[in-house]
């Protein structure tokens, strides 16, 4: 499978080939939104959390006597059926996360992968640096790509001025490859890796 690598001005500097079994696997929605599931759910706080009849404050007397006042019989004030009182098997603080297979993962990595290449959404640079930390000459390179809304990849380390030019712009992510994710991939119209991450990308899911 060929695929160009341009510069940043998009211009074709040369080919290079994608793993097949990385890039043009068959995609299976349900794999995906069980990963995506996955990574929201872990996302979440869970710290929500209602009181129990143990942690509501107030008195222990009894709120009147048992009987003669034509009333039901109460025993407390902190009771649930009480103004105040507490609450019957409301959420308590816990961790939302599940648990899923390595190979699930891996597999939907790959499937996202594939999708965006069978898309034409995937796009491989020759290198994501630029001179300065500048959002307009972050935005020309965008416009010379033609695109507004992207993830880039690239390898071990971020290229300070790139990352920095970037964090202002709306729709936009750049992520070093020991970050890239099933969700951020799928969030974003347009994938582009640098050529050194899809080298990184090949050793890590092509094993």
């Amino acid at each position: 499978m060929k695929e160009k690598i341009n510069s940043l001005d998009n211009k074709t500097v040369k080919e290079i080939d994608l793993d097949k079994n990385i890039f043009g696997i068959d995609i299976k929605d349900e794999i995906i939104h069980r990963m995506v599931r996955y990574q929201l759910a872990k996302r979440r706080s869970g710290n929500h959390k209602t009181k129990g009849i143990s942690e509501i404050s107030g008195t222990t007397k009894k709120p009147f006597k048992q009987k003669g006042t034509g009333s039901a019989r109460q025993g407390s004030k902190r009771s649930p059926q009480m103004r105040g009182g507490a609450v019957i098997f409301g959420p308590q603080v816990r961790s939302h996360s599940h648990k899923l297979p390595k190979r699930i993962k891996k597999l939907a990595l790959k499937m996202v992968l594939s999708k965006k290449f069978k898309d034409g959404k995937l796009k491989i640079l020759s290198e994501l640096k630029i001179s300065k930390p500048k959002t307009s000459l972050f935005k020309n390179k965008l416009s010379n790509l033609k695109i507004d809304s992207a993830l880039f990849i690239d390898h071990t380390e971020l290229d300070k001025n790139f990352f920095i030019a970037s964090k202002n712009v709306p729709k936009i992510d750049v992520l070093p490859l020991v970050g890239i994710n099933v969700y951020d991939i799928l969030k974003r119209e347009y994938l582009i890796f640098s050529e050194k991450a899809v080298s990184g990308i090949h050793e890590r899911l092509g094993k």
